[in-house]
Order: C-alpha cells, then structure tokens, then sequence
C-alpha cells in the first residue's frame, strides 16, 4: 500500500534538519553558523513544549489517532521522534565542536573553567561578584524538602558534593543560571596576543563553585546542565466574570506548572545524580529523556557576539527603497495613485510606519483599523497606533492575545493601548485571528475613501529585518470594502458575510482554493496548459493533500515551494508525479504566502497569511488577497520565479525526505541574494 501522507511532526523535524545544515555549511560565515545552531536548538524547544507534548496528551487520553497522526499510533510517533531527535542532537554536538575548532582558527578562543588564564582571574572574580552572583538562585536539595519547581527551558547545573566525613550522605543542589545575564561573557583583550576569549556564564559559574559551598567540607564537588521543557498549552478559565485579558494573563503564568515533557541532561552526569533528579522531577516512561552534551540552551547561540568580526558575518544589505516611492511627502497620495508593493527586508519595513504615523497626524483621518498578531518588543506600530487615538482618531485594535509564546508582550500591550482610548477587539470566539491587514478612512470631498494594506506576516519591525514577507498598500475600493467587512465580522460575529473579491476563511478561503484548482483540472482535462504554483510555510491539511494528488493524476503541474511541515509526498507515480516541491532555508525566513493559478492564461495571484493546514483553512481567521495590478502581479510572479529557480539553498523534498540539495549549474541561483538585486537593479 502506497503511504499517502508524511506524518506531521515527522515533517517538522526534517526541515529543523534543514536549519542544521545551514550550521554545517561551510560556505554560510562562521558565527551565522553558530547562530543557526541557536535556531535549531530554539525550534527543538517550542517543538517539544507543544507538539511533542500535544501527542503526550493523545497517548495519555487513550484515543486511537491513527488517521490525523498520518497513519501511525501515538506511542509509535513519539519512539521515531525520540529516534530522530537523538540522531540531530548529536549531530549538533560534532557541529558545534567543529565550529569551535574554526573560532579557535580565527583566534576566538572560548574557555572553560580549566583553562582560565592568569590574567583573567581578576576580571572573572570581580565579575562573579558584582554580576552573577547577585543574580543567583542556588538550592539545596534532600528527600525530606519538596523539590523546587523548574522553570521551562531554563539552564540548571545539578551539583554533587562528597563530604570528607564518610558517614554523610553525599549532598545535591541545584544552581539556577540567571536568565537576564549573557551567556557568553567576552575577557578582556591581553597586550601578548591578538586573542579574543570567550567563556560561558556556566563555566564561569563552576569556576567560583567553591565561593558558593565553601561552607561545606566537602571531598569533591562537581557539576552538570540539566533541563526540562514544559508542556505549553494554555489552561483557558471558563469563568464568565473574568475579562479575557484576565484569563489568559493566569494561563500564562500557569504554564510554569505544566508537566515535563523532555528532560536532557549532561551525559557524563553521575548516575545517582541523574537518577535523584529524574525521581524528583517525576519524568514518565513516555517522557523524553535525552542525554546531551555539557551545555544546552544551546538557543542562546543566536545570541553569539558579533566580535566586531564583520569577516565572520553576513555581508549587511541596507533594505532598499520602493521604486516612486519618497520618504518625503504623503504616502497616502501616493497609493490614490497606485497599488504599492512592499517586500521586507529586500525593501524598508519603515512605509509600514510612515503609513500609520500619517494617518495618526492627518486631520482627514477618521478611523483605523489594525489586526495585531505579535509585536515587536519596542513596537512603533503599538506608539503609532496610540498616538492616532491621542489626536482624536478612532482606532480600532483586533488584538490575538493567543499568539503562542506572546501572549504575554501582547496582554501588555493590549492594556498599555486600552488606557489610551484605543478599542479592542480580543478575536472571534473559537477563532484565532491571524490575519494581517489594516484599514483607514479618509474624508475626501465630503466622502469616506479607505486606504489600506495587506500582509503575508506580522507587523513587527524586529522580524522586518529577517522574515521575508509581502504588503500590498492599496486604496482598491472593491478589496478595502471586503476588508471592512472583515472587521465588521469581529464585532458581529453571526452574521454571514459574502465576499467577491478576498478569500477569507473560516467562510470563503478552502472552497476559494478548491474552486481554482478543479479549474486547472479541468483546463488539464480539456488538453490546455494547467498549472498552480504556491510558496508556503507548511502543507499539512489531507483534504487539500488528496485535491492536489487528484490534479497531478488529472495532468496539472504543481509547483510548491514549502519551508517547514510538508505532510504531501511529491513525485510518486499514479499518485503525484506531476508535484514538485522545494524548500529554501537561508539568511532570511522565507515567511510569504503566494497562490499562482495559471486559469487559462489569465493568471490569478493572491498574497495570504494563510498556509495550506486545517487550522488555517477552518480554524483562524485569514485573508488572501488577489492582486489586480498587473505591474505588481508581474513583480511578484518574477520574485516568485527567482525562489522557484534557487539551486544554492533549495532543497528537494522526496520521498524519502533526504533534504538533498537541487543539483549545481553553472549560472548559480540563491534567490535571496538575487531577489536583492532585482530590486536594486529596478533602482
């Protein structure tokens, strides 16, 4: 029997396997490499909080979810995941070690606790004690005391002390490592070399262990890392009373009970060690349980000092200006003349924020509307938005206060914007609101005219810089219409709404998909060209998987470009042979969502934020916008081409999901680089 679907999170680890082979590519500059081992380690970590402990709770319900797990039980998903994940932690391990080999190379020597040089013992005294050790948590531990509650992903070194007096039972304790200090700690410059030294916050902590237990008469005393990852689901209180704000700021801040789901520690840790700390921290047969090596947290490599080493880094490409568009000057009159495109970081994120902070400063503006999914830290879109209300503008925020992992930065955000007279809207009940779009009224001659844009991705000026997305600026009358209606749907949730123009689920985007795609079968079937093109984050939804098996069996040509989660298996005789999909992981998260349907010649385009899984499609609230400029529609068809043809960072997604690189040729394509100079050269 022909397997029909790739198992979910089996998917999701190959393409955090691909995030590793950017740590191992010699050819991406040294501290990139150590910053994408930080990604693969943080992706493992959110990965286990929710999806590893997602099966956890199938397993432990007793259901037989054979079917939406892809055809496998969940006791036997949760051993191949183990399997694989103990294969990529290793393999992380030999990576990080030839990377340390190459700093050295470079003269970035990083030392542990043995190999502090003499010239450095007064700085690392000194810094033990005015920056670490205020800071420091340090915990006895013995069978009479409860066990300490262990915080979700945080570092811990369990310690281990043999008294001198053999007839005391040898001692445990547990070091908490700050969380608010680096991890890497930079020693000073020495004149007699031209060395620059790293040690880590860990080792530099077993460095001064003896400062710590020196009231202790201790024989031996040594140290180890250890970890859990907590399951992060959110325990929603159902109490009407409650404000939702309420509910979901104390399921936050529950999540420090959840149960753990992994526990890795370091492998040269004493038994009794190990076998004290897992009795105490209550790690179930079905827990993961991962030797590692002596540090984890290896996440806080994306936070690898730069060194002022600019040779060790990617090259830094300014994001460029629209091509028509000024700084100086309206941006709104601007988009009355035209549709604009903005693709960040290739361009500037800063229209974004000259469009708000206009129409917070206009005193035509009446109205905006924004929906908000995550925020930066220090948001110039929340400031924006709070000065619009400050001038008298009606501002309304559709705030997702269930972003997961941003929760919390939004709840604060939401009251920061309620006290300032600024409306929310918390989503549609049962609905996540995922959407990017916002929406302006203008008087004008007497008249409300809408200006307005639409997103692949969040309205976040920190991730601008990384994520590669899509905004379509546009005063479109029929679109700007529809998306009104969007916003009238999160205050009027029963009522139906109709669109003509924008696919919006949970009503119109599927059936909008479905619909474009039996066309091109039946152009296929007819004998004319039939041909779809979609870049994604993920495929996973089975209805939509057996849709596009049914088109390749009909003749059309499928190409997908998927970054992470791919549950459709490409290039199988009978069943998908006419499927082919690459991934691109690179410099940049490629973050789009672009729909091409080639319908007869008289091509469709939609951007989206809406990838093809089920939660998108039936579960969140989404928009997919058509394109009807033909310029951009150009634009955006050529910037697609160029990712299609990447034979530098692509990689084929096969049957037996091997994440081999598409063959070289002799005209190298890496699409994030060229994407670059199609707009320079536009210029």
């Amino acid at each position: 029997m022909i397997q029909k679907y790739f198992n979910r999170e089996l998917s999701w680890l190959r393409f955090n396997n691909r995030v590793l082979q950017e740590a191992a590519d010699e050819n991406v500059p040294l501290i990139e490499r150590l910053r994408f081992l930080g990604i693969f380690s943080n992706n493992l970590d959110e990965f286990f909080r929710v999806r590893y402990a997602t099966i956890q709770r199938i397993l432990r319900a007793g259901k037989n979810a054979k079917k939406s797990l892809g055809g496998i039980t969940a006791a036997d998903l949760l051993d191949k995941i183990m399997a694989e994940v103990i294969v990529d932690q290793a393999k992380s391990f030999e990576i990080l070690f030839e990377l340390e080999e190459e700093l050295r190379n470079e003269n970035i020597i990083i030392v542990d606790e043995t190999e502090i040089l003499p010239e450095h013992e007064d700085f690392i005294r000194s810094y033990f004690n005015h920056e670490i050790s205020p800071a420091l948590a340090t915990i006895m531990l013995d069978d009479n005391s409860d066990f300490p509650t262990l915080r979700d992903g945080l570092g811990y070194l369990a310690v281990r002390m043999v008294m001198k007096d053999k007839n005391l039972p040898v001692k445990y304790a547990l070091i908490e490592k700050p969380k608010s200090l680096s991890r890497f700690i930079e020693l000073p410059a020495l004149d007699k070399d031209d060395k620059q030294y790293i040690i880590l916050l860990d080792d530099l902590i077993r460095d001064r262990m003896h400062y710590i237990f020196n009231i202790f008469d201790y024989e031996h005393l040594e140290a180890h890392m250890i970890k859990v990852t907590l399951d992060a689901e959110l325990d929603i209180d159902i109490d009407l009373k409650k404000s939702l704000i309420e509910k979901i700021s104390r399921s936050v801040k529950g999540r420090k009970d959840g149960d753990p789901v992994r526990f890795v520690y370091d492998k040269s840790i004493h038994q009794e060690t190990l076998d004290f700390i897992i009795s105490k921290v209550e790690i179930d047969d079905t827990d993961s349980i991962i030797p590692g090596g002596r540090y984890h947290n290896r996440r806080d490599y994306l936070k690898f000092p730069s060194l002022g080493r600019k040779d060790l880094l990617y090259k830094k490409r300014t994001p460029l200006p629209i091509k028509g568009i000024s700084i100086r000057g309206s941006l709104l009159e601007m988009i009355s003349q035209r549709d604009i495109l903005q693709y960040a970081p290739y361009h500037t994120f800063s229209n974004t924020i000259k469009f708000l902070r206009e129409a917070g400063l206009d005193p035509k503006v009446r109205s905006v509307k924004i929906t908000i999914y995550r925020l930066a830290e220090m948001s110039q879109i929340a400031a924006s938005l709070i000065n619009a209300a400050k001038n008298g503008k009606d501002v309304t925020v559709s705030i997702e206060l269930q972003a997961r992992f941003d929760e919390q930065a939004n709840i604060n955000y939401a009251e920061l914007m309620q006290e300032e007279g600024v409306k929310l809207i918390f989503g549609v009940p049962g609905l996540k609101v995922h959407c990017k779009a916002c929406l302006i009224h203008r008087e004008e001659a007497g008249k409300m005219v809408r200006y307005g844009f639409i997103s692949t991705g969040n309205f976040n000026e920190a991730t601008a810089g990384i994520y590669s997305d899509y905004t379509l600026f546009t005063a479109n009358k029929k679109i700007l219409k529809e998306v009104d209606k969007v916003f009238d749907f999160f205050e009027v949730n029963y009522k139906l709404y109709r669109y003509k123009h924008l696919l919006v689920s949970p009503h119109s985007l599927r059936n909008g998909i479905e619909k474009r795609v039996r066309k091109e079968i039946a152009f296929a079937k007819a004998g004319k060209k039939a041909h779809l093109r979609m870049k994604l984050n993920s495929f996973s939804d089975f209805k939509m998987i057996d849709l596009f098996y049914e088109a390749s069996n009909a003749g059309v040509k499928i190409e997908l470009i998927i970054r992470g989660i791919c549950c459709l298996i490409p290039g199988v005789r009978g069943m998908s042979e006419n499927i082919k999909v690459i991934s691109i992981v690179d410099k940049y998260l490629e973050h789009p969502r672009v729909y091409q349907f080639y319908n007869d010649g008289d091509i469709e385009v939609y951007i989206s934020s809406a990838d093809m899984m089920g939660r998108n499609l039936d579960s969140r609230v989404e928009i997919a916008c058509p394109i009807y400029d033909e310029t951009i529609k150009k634009e955006i068809l050529e910037t697609l081409d160029i990712c299609w043809n990447d034979n530098v960072k692509a990689r084929e997604i096969c049957a037996k999901q091997l994440n081999n690189y598409l063959p070289e040729t002799k005209n190298p394509i890496r699409s994030q680089f060229a994407t670059y100079d199609y707009y320079k050269n536009q210029l």
